[in-house]
Order: C-alpha cells, then sequence, then structure tokens
C-alpha cells in the first residue's frame, strides 16, 4: 500500500483535511488508533517503545523541574498550526494552562520528539514547527543517543542546526535555565 502513495498521481488525488475538518473527526480512528493531522493528512501515530517512554518522561520532568513562571511544558498534546495538528512528545509554550482551555497553542518555545525507530517524520516536521515560528525543535536519537538541535527559524526553515552527543551539555535557548547532559538523558 505504502507504493501506491509514492505514484504523483495517487498523491495528487489524496484527499487533505482542514485543521477544523480534523478536530471534528473522533479522538481515534476507525480501528481505534491515534492520529494526528500533517500538512492535510491524517496519520497513525506509531507505538512507543520502552525506551521511546522513558526518554519522553525523563525529558518532561527535568523540564517541568526547572520551568519559570509564565512556561508550561506539555506531554503529547496538539499544537495547533496552519494545515497540521501534531502531537510532540514535548512541548514547552508561553502561558499557563488556564490559557488552553479552548484552543491548542499554535507554536512553541520548544518542541521535543523522541526518535527511537525513525526519524524520518520527526526531521520532515522540522519546516513544519520553523513555519509556525517554534523557536527551537529537538529531535532526540534513542539509539544514537544524540540529539539534533534545530534553532533560528526563517521562512520556513532554521537557520541554524546542530547535533549533541554524549559528551555534552544542552542549554536550551528559548526556555531560560534549562541545561541537560545529553549522557544522563541516556543513563
Amino acid at each position: 500500500m505504502p507504493a501506491i502513495l509514492e505514484l504523483p498521481e495517487v498523491r495528487e488525488r489524496v484527499s487533505r483535511l482542514s485543521v477544523a475538518e480534523y478536530q471534528r473527526l473522533d479522538e481515534f480512528n476507525e480501528r481505534g488508533r491515534r492520529t494526528e493531522l500533517i500538512r492535510g493528512i491524517v496519520i497513525e501515530k506509531m507505538s512507543k517503545s520502552p525506551l521511546h517512554a522513558a526518554i519522553a518522561k525523563r525529558l518532561y520532568d527535568l523540564l517541568l523541574a526547572s520551568l519559570p513562571p509564565g512556561l508550561v511544558v506539555r506531554r503529547e498534546d496538539p499544537l495547533t498550526l496552519t494545515d497540521s495538528e501534531p502531537e510532540p512528545d514535548i512541548v514547552v509554550v508561553r502561558g499557563t494552562v488556564a490559557e488552553f482551555f479552548h484552543a491548542h497553542p499554535a507554536t512553541a518555545e520548544l518542541v521535543i520528539e523522541v526518535a527511537v525507530s525513525s526519524s524520518v517524520l520527526d526531521r520532515e516536521n522540522a519546516s513544519l514547527y520553523a513555519e509556525a515560528g517554534v523557536k527551537e525543535y529537538w529531535i532526540v536519537m534513542g539509539a544514537a543517543r544524540t540529539i539534533e538541535v534545530y534553532r533560528q527559524p526563517e521562512d520556513g526553515r532554521y537557520r541554524q542546526t546542530r547535533v549533541c552527543g554524549e559528551g555534552e551539555v544542552l542549554e536550551s535557548g528559548s526556555v531560560p535555565g534549562f541545561r541537560l547532559k545529553v549522557r544522563e538523558l541516556f543513563g
């Protein structure tokens, strides 16, 4: 089935959804699986390995413990963007929890995805987050024990990218005071 989606004639005929149409759908698809909207296409979310879950939980706890006032950390919650509604593993947004009772955030200070089995979609989503003005985007590469860091969004792409390895300390450029010893994340 995936090969059929590689045909340009078929891709042109894929029926895309707007964010508003997607929000009217049930939270789970007809097979009971969770989905997210990426560039107008409904995509099933991947299952999470124990390594993925452990890294995401550790990051969430570290962020929560060091978050300054005026920022909120969210886990696996939607961002409502122009043509997408992704559910990143971790998001740090400006505001308070009460500000998001009626609408999901439309941008973020920091978005973090944990990639254990596949990073293709996570890397593709970098342009999505850059377009939305997300100040900083991290892809945590579980197997490689590295973190890809994307900063300075401009014209739908990040101007600065780098890879941080286990021996480094990564300091967030968008969340004041958040420093991460990369080795400790995986240890």
